[in-house]
């Protein structure tokens, strides 16, 4: 399992549209990808889980990964969250 600590510097409003293009990033790979923020752990995979979390810029997250490509999924998810959009 990779971890990685993630400020978000992406504009992640809660319109449902960031967040559903956060779940999409994170379903292109076979590894099992979390947003762990405070207490919660949340499959990045799904969409109802990811909008429990109140996601905005600056917040600061942990992106984990386990399974065959976690370095690439951590890597693709960290790029989405800091990429200024």
């Amino acid at each position: 399992m990779i971890k990685k600590p993630v400020t978000i510097r992406n504009s992640m409003d809660m319109e449902t549209r960031p967040i559903a293009h956060l779940v999409q990033e994170a379903s292109q790979y076979k590894s099992q990808v979390y947003i762990e923020m405070d207490d919660k752990k949340i499959n990045a995979k799904s969409i109802m889980g990811m909008m429990s979390l109140n996601l905005s810029e600056g917040t600061a997250i942990t992106v984990a990964a386990d399974g065959e490509d976690e370095s690439e999924a951590v890597a693709g998810v960290e790029a989405f969250l800091v990429a200024n959009k």
